[in-house]
């Protein structure tokens, strides 16, 4: 079962007396050694689980804290919307006037499965301001809208809430 390097025989079966033919050499393993490829597909393997967390959407909100549960997690990456406190509105990473919203939602959901929209806003924003948003995109045809927020709020009942 071990691999090793096979000696060329020159000779016929003779043992000692002629010249070997190739002057001894060993001949070329001819096994794959798969060795430096498990090594470099675990390296790649740790790079992936590490950078897979830091992949989230990037935009720095204040979110506020409620005592909902967390939305079960999805099978395709759920299309965002950021309204920032300063007034911009992305879509994912992507800055986007309020004039063009709509209209890219719309030629981006054409190409996904699913049309669910998640909603972040932060906390500052006037609720006045998210409500226009979200009547925006439902008269668009996205009824599926999550609101994003943070959890460990307070409950009706005046506890904190744990965070899951």
């Amino acid at each position: 079962m071990g691999a090793g390097v096979m000696k060329k025989g020159g000779g016929g079966g003779r043992r000692g007396g002629g010249r070997r033919r190739g002057g001894g050499r060993s001949a070329a393993m001819s096994e794959i050694n798969i060795t430096p490829f498990v090594d470099v597909m675990l390296v790649l393997l740790i790079i992936f689980m590490v950078a897979a967390p830091l992949l989230t959407v990037g935009v720095p909100l204040e979110l506020p804290k409620t005592a909902a549960q967390a939305v079960p997690t999805e099978q395709e990456e759920p299309l965002t919307i950021s309204l920032q406190a300063d007034g911009t509105v992305s879509i994912m990473n992507t800055a986007t006037s309020q004039d063009e919203l709509v209209t890219r939602l719309q030629a981006i959901a054409a190409e996904r499965q699913d049309n669910k929209i998640f909603l972040r806003a932060d906390g500052t924003i006037p609720y006045e301001r998210v409500v226009q948003v979200m009547g925006a995109l439902n008269n668009a045809g996205f009824s599926a809208i999550t609101l994003v927020t943070d959890g460990g709020g307070p409950t009706m009942t005046g506890q904190q809430a744990v965070n899951n």
